[in-house]
């Protein structure tokens, strides 16, 4: 009988070995299915809830005097839909990045594959604070001041649910991208692509680009705008500092590899 030790090495030779233009298509094709399958049940998962997550994000500002209204007949329908898609492809999303990852797997040097799989899970993981941040802190205040807007004026605020919903996902979204900024570097800076002298040089312009880029993402007042850059400026220091921290890993490993 042939010993575990010889099974575990034939199993490595057969991964080793180049594979063909028609299994690259075969694996690509059954793992694209895998992803189709994980945004359906996810779609199916947010159709049924969807009238539950319009709730929650209605009470968001209906306890700021908001009045929620649908002006055409498709449009609460079109909102369920809506909210159905999104949740998705977020429940989706880590389905599609396990099987983009273990797709470029054979690809990928031993630290690259750390390296990504590690940034995988952070950014899963910063892109749920990101969101959890908005959730918590700037949608509530965004809503406040905009509803604030009324006062002394005879004008009362009905929104379109569709709008709403809209303006909501949108921030969210913002937000989530956002705090995938120390992924980003992070990850980059692992494989040698950024350096953190590069951060510390360019802070000053990244600031101003920052604002800028706050004042085209967010809708066109100042609060929103300030709402979106002080975290993105919060965020480019932690992603700086990271970068440190991983560069100077880097060097003592290369150091102490040369010694």
């Amino acid at each position: 009988m042939r010993s575990k030790k010889e099974n575990k090495e034939d199993k490595k030779k057969i991964s080793d070995e180049p594979m063909t233009i028609a299994g690259h298509l075969r694996e690509m094709r059954n793992r694209i299915a895998v992803c189709i399958v994980a945004f359906a049940v996810g779609f199916g998962f947010g159709l049924y809830f969807s009238p539950q997550i319009a709730d929650g994000l209605t009470a968001m500002g209906t306890k700021y005097g908001y009045r929620f209204v649908f002006i055409a007949p498709q449009e609460l329908i079109m909102v369920y839909f809506q909210l159905a898609m999104i949740a998705g492809v977020l429940l989706a999303a880590p389905f599609i990045a396990y099987e983009a990852y273990a797709y470029a797997v054979p690809a990928m040097s031993e630290n690259s594959r750390k390296s990504v799989a590690g940034a995988l899970l952070f950014g899963f993981g910063m892109f749920v604070i990101g969101i959890l941040f908005a959730y918590r802190i700037s949608v509530p205040f965004m809503l406040y001041f905009l509803i604030s807007l009324q006062q002394g004026v005879s004008i009362e605020a009905s929104i379109s649910i569709q709008e709403f919903v809209s303006f909501i996902m949108t921030v969210f979204i913002i937000f989530g991208v956002i705090f995938e900024m120390p992924v980003i570097v992070a990850l980059m800076t692992s494989l040698g692509i950024m350096k953190p002298e590069w951060m510390k040089k360019a802070r000053k312009i990244a600031i101003v680009v920052i604002f800028l880029v706050a004042a085209i993402i967010t809708p066109p007042d100042v609060v929103s705008q300030i709402m979106v850059a002080v975290p993105m400026c919060a965020l480019y220091e932690l992603s700086t500092w990271l970068s440190k921290m991983i560069y100077q890993k880097k060097e003592s490993k290369a150091s102490a590899e040369e010694a």
